[in-house]
C-alpha cells in the first residue's frame, strides 16, 4: 500500500511472528505480537498502514536496534528496505497486528518473506498511519480495488454500520482468491482472468447506475486504473475531492522504491490535467 503527503515520523516497533495462515494461492496472512507491541496504538482508520524493515542480505545490526544510528553509521546500501502493507486486523486486548501480503512465487520482497517466515522470528516496523474511515455521515459508499487493496476495503466493510449502503467492487485473478468478509454488503468479486488488470474495475464503476446524494468513495490499487477511475469520478461523475480516498498502492513495473520516487509527480501531473479538464 502507499503512503500518505504529509506524513510524520512513525515509531519504531519490535514485534514477533506468532503464526501464519495461507487465505488464498495468493494471499498469505502474517500475525504479530509480543512485549513489543506493548505501547502500540491504532484509531478508527480502516486503511492503518506500517511499514516494514527488511535488513539487506548478510547484514546485521547492533542492539539495541537504532534506525538513526544506522543510518548514520553505515552506508546506505546496509539500511534496511521498507515495504507498505495494510492493517488488516489490531486486536487491541490480544496484541495481535494482522497483516496480509500478496503473493506471487518469489517475485518481490515482502511475499517471499511472508511465505517463508516462522513463528518466534523477529520483524521491525514503523507506524502505524492512516488516513481514511467510512464518513457516517455519507449517503452512500464506493470501495473499489484490486488485490493490495483488499485488506483495507474488508476493514472499511467491516467497519460499516449494518444496512449501510455501500458498492464494494474487488478484483482478483479468479473465484480461488474470493475471501470471506463479516459484513451485510455484497462484494461484487471481478475475476481478471487474461483481461488486463483493473480494465474490469473501471468497466464496473462506470456502469453503475449511481445512487442520489453524497457518496464516500475509496479507490486503491495498481496507479493505471487509479488514474482512469479518478478521472471518471473527479470529472465526469463530479465527486469533491474531499468525498475521495484515492491513490495508487502500486504501479506496474515498479517495485516499492521506485513508485516512492515518482509518486509525487505522478499525482500532480494527474490532478492537474483533471482539475483543468473539470474547469473546463
Amino acid at each position: 500500500m502507499a503512503e500518505r503527503p504529509g506524513r510524520q515520523p512513525r515509531r519504531l516497533h519490535t514485534a514477533q511472528v506468532v503464526r501464519t495462515e495461507r487465505l488464498t494461492p495468493h494471499m498469505q496472512r502474517v500475525v504479530l505480537g509480543g512485549e513489543g507491541l506493548a505501547d502500540f496504538t491504532a484509531g478508527t482508520c480502516t486503511d492503518h498502514y506500517v511499514k516494514l524493515l527488511f535488513p539487506p542480505a548478510g547484514v546485521t545490526y547492533p542492539e539495541p536496534f537504532d534506525l538513526q544510528r544506522v543510518k548514520d553509521e553505515l552506508p546506505r546500501e546496509q539500511w534496511p528496505v521498507t515495504r507498505t502493507y495494510t492493517v488488516r486486523q489490531w486486536d487491541a486486548e490480544h496484541r495481535e497486528l494482522t497483516l496480509d501480503f500478496v503473493i506471487h512465487g518469489d517475485e518481490g520482497l515482502a511475499g517471499p518473506w511472508a511465505v517463508r517466515v516462522r513463528p518466534g522470528e523477529t520483524v521491525r516496523f514503523m507506524g502505524p498511519g492512516g488516513a481514511y474511515t467510512p464518513d457516517p455521515d455519507a449517503d452512500w459508499h464506493l470501495l473499489v480495488g484490486d488485490e493490495s487493496a483488499l485488506p483495507a476495503i474488508a476493514c472499511a466493510l467491516e467497519a460499516l454500520p449494518r444496512g449501510a449502503r455501500a458498492y464494494a467492487f474487488v478484483e482478483v485473478s479468479g473465484s480461488e482468491e474470493e475471501q470471506k468478509i463479516d459484513s451485510d454488503v455484497d462484494v461484487t468479486w471481478l475475476h481478471r482472468g487474461a483481461r488486463p488488470l483493473g480494465e474490469a474495475l473501471v468497466e464496473a464503476v462506470r456502469n453503475l447506475e449511481f445512487p442520489e446524494g453524497r457518496v464516500h468513495a475509496f479507490v486503491h490499487g495498481e496507479a493505471h486504473f487509479v488514474k482512469q477511475l479518478r478521472h471518471l469520478l473527479r470529472v465526469e461523475r463530479r465527486v469533491a475531492r474531499e468525498d475521495l480516498s484515492i491513490s495508487g498502492y502500486w504501479r506496474k513495473g515498479h517495485n516499492e522504491d521506485g513508485w516512492q520516487a515518482s509518486k509525487r509527480e505522478w499525482n500532480a501531473r494527474i490532478e492537474a490535467e483533471q482539475e483543468s479538464v473539470s474547469a473546463a
